[in-house]
């Protein structure tokens, strides 16, 4: 059986800053905590034989995988933009206050549980639920996926699971099994 594990990049701001909506449009790299974060995760990973690796182009999710493939001999990373984040359109780059704000808590909430888009962000979910499809199909043994926030979340719509919480904190993981019929999430949110 085929297991997936999907990591979110680390933190790209440091405690004390601006946390701001940082999407495609914005290639940000691991702020210093994040790569704490991406560290703890390599540490983790330590000793797990990953059959293939495969990550979004952005400078924080290459910093996360690079850090994590350092610690382990495999295969090479392999990029792929169907693993870039979402474009937030007018609000990349705002801070969240300013974010709800203009859309209201309530967009956010539905945004944050059921993976409805906010008006004026540029995202196709049906699109995103296809490519993570086709990412589960074509899986090898034990992959390693690093991605973004946006995209991780969409995940869950192609795999059974318990109830759990859309949202991949920055610096977790989120494992999904293979089993004779389906894909089911196994494990999310783990921070080591």
């Amino acid at each position: 059986m085929r297991q997936i594990v999907i990591v979110r990049h680390g933190n790209t701001f440091d405690p004390g800053e601006t946390v701001r909506r940082v999407g495609r449009g914005t290639d940000l790299p691991l702020s210093s905590s994040g790569r704490t974060q991406a560290a703890a995760l390599a540490a983790h990973f330590t000793g797990t034989a990953f059959d293939r690796i495969v990550s979004s182009p952005l400078r924080r999710t290459r910093q996360t995988a690079q850090l994590i493939a350092a610690e382990m001999t495999g295969p090479d990373i392999l990029f792929d933009d169907r693993l870039l984040e979402i474009d937030y359109g007018p609000d990349e780059g705002q801070p969240e206050a300013a974010v709800i704000a203009r859309l209201g808590a309530d967009a956010i909430a539905r945004w944050d549980e059921n993976a409805v888009p906010p008006r004026d962000w540029l995202v196709d979910p049906e699109t995103i639920r296809t490519d993570w499809a086709d990412l589960l199909a074509q899986s090898v043994g034990r992959t390693l996926i690093v991605t973004s926030n946006g995209i991780a979340r969409f995940a869950l719509d192609v795999a059974r699971h318990d109830g759990a919480e859309r949202k991949l904190k920055t610096g977790a993981y989120g494992i999904i099994d293979e089993t004779p019929d389906h894909w089911r999430v196994t494990e999310w949110n783990i921070r080591p």
